[in-house]
């Protein structure tokens, strides 16, 4: 994930405070030594990265060196942040100066007395989906619905498992003339909400198709796309002992090192390792790989998404890549700090900041763009927008802190924290057709349409 608050611009008071409030929980709940667990696998458990409390980094120079450790930040406070890094790392990051409480860590099979569920998720989180389950329930959409909804198998994760595209559409069958949506999820393998996040547009869509009439409006005149799984190998990996991993990246191996897995959103093909908001490090959170999609799954969606231009037009207009968390709806740029940024005018941003801003008043998100908390690199909203000026964004979803969950939500939450985001997509979907009209520039922008 990529979490962001507003630094040196407009403040958003009820996240910052909310950030701040979860800063002293956070706290009081780290620990300087691991939580006991049973001895079974133990030593490869202290090999993985595990998350830290680092007190004081206040500023986005700060933060920025942090992650030149080859960290992850995975929430921010007003002076501390928390980060995911191996012990080597914290080492370093302690002889920056910073001081670090070490978190408990994710829950799994030595919190239950119960047997663990092997290749699955925890006691706890049951309703979650694994991969499995994920890909019958989406088959028996397909059986029950084949009129409005089709599934392609539009390529392979390393390890061989189908990544999945499910359109929606009225004649779903037709690639018709209307305009296209994109919606993408679980890019970071331990951030298992983002499936549950696709699995629900898809039963929303298909069982309120002709009862309500938004969701029939949308059908009836859009071409929605859903790649509920981009990272279903590290997904798994993240599941497979009974207890969670705290897996960040894919599980493609690196030639010459005994690291294993490349950050997704850092492998996109638009200003790749440009600006030191990714790592070159095999080892790290956020290691972007040898080269540009150098990642199948990269490769895969990157295929699509070009598959998508009809006559060299882009039928995709707007698109969210889903994640979690901190609760954040981010536009591009990422690589820049600059509002604009080549490529992207003036009325492009204004663009992109209203209708970010219209629907996290609908979730009650905050808003802000992508590169307001510090650099990141080959991301997959600067690749849908730099290359194929898609209106993409991100949402980093529930919940706001560690101290609520964190990576690892209990499966309690799903049903609220998925629909909460369903007048979000509606919007997006309504103003796809012409995102200028969000500022007035229909006429201007879209009369030709």
């Amino acid at each position: 994930m990529r979490p962001r608050i507003r630094g040196g611009r407009t403040t958003v008071l009820a996240a910052l405070l909310s950030l701040t409030l979860a800063a002293p929980i956070a706290a009081a709940q780290a620990q300087d030594a691991p939580p006991p667990g049973p001895t079974a696998g133990a030593a490869q458990k202290a090999e993985l990265p595990h998350q830290y409390e680092v007190t004081g980094p206040a500023t986005r120079a700060e933060r920025t060196a942090l992650l030149a450790t080859g960290v992850s930040i995975d929430e921010v406070h007003t002076r501390a942040v928390v980060i995911t890094a191996t012990r080597a790392q914290a080492t370093t990051v302690r002889e920056l100066g910073y001081t670090l409480r070490k978190l408990p860590a994710p829950p799994g099979i030595s919190a239950t007395p119960h047997k663990p569920r092997i290749k699955d998720f925890p006691a706890g989180y049951a309703n979650y989906h694994n991969y499995d389950e994920a890909t019958k329930e989406i088959d028996a959409l397909v059986a029950k619905y084949p009129e409005i909804l089709s599934k392609q198998v539009i390529g392979t994760s390393h390890e061989g498992r189908n990544i999945l595209a499910l359109k929606l559409s009225k004649n779903v069958t037709k690639d018709e003339q209307e305009p296209e949506v994109l919606f993408t999820a679980h890019q970071h393998a331990r951030e298992h909400l983002t499936v549950e996040m696709s699995l629900y547009l898809l039963n929303e869509f298909t069982s309120k198709y002709g009862s309500d009439s938004h969701v029939t409006k949308m059908l009836d005149s859009r071409e929605i796309w859903i790649i509920p799984d981009l990272n279903p190998d590290g997904g798994e990996y993240d599941i497979a002992s009974g207890e969670f991993q705290s897996w960040r990246k894919n599980r493609q191996p690196n030639a010459g090192s005994s690291e294993v897995g490349t950050d997704l959103n850092r492998n996109w093909d638009f200003k790749w390792g440009c600006c030191n908001g990714s790592s070159d490090d095999p080892g790290d959170e956020t290691y972007r790989g040898p080269s540009a999609a150098s990642a199948p799954e990269v490769q895969v969606v990157t295929k699509f998404v070009q598959g998508r231009k009809v006559g060299g037009k882009q039928q995709i207009k707007a698109a969210i890549d889903f994640h979690t968390y901190s609760e954040l709806v981010l536009w591009p740029f990422g690589f820049t700090d600059d509002d604009t940024g080549p490529g992207m005018t003036q009325d492009d941003h204004d663009a992109f900041a209203t209708i970010g801003k219209n629907m996290a008043a609908t979730n009650g998100y905050t808003p802000e763009q992508s590169s307001d908390l510090y650099i990141t690199d080959g991301s997959i909203d600067d690749w849908l927008w730099g290359d194929q000026k898609i209106f993409a964004y991100t949402f980093e979803m529930f919940p706001s802190s560690f101290g609520s969950g964190g990576f690892y939500p209990k499966d309690s939450v799903i049903p609220k924290e998925t629909s909460r985001n369903r007048e979000a997509v509606l919007q997006l979907l309504e103003t796809a057709d012409c995102v200028y009209r969000a500022i007035g520039k229909e006429e201007q922008y879209c009369s030709g349409n």
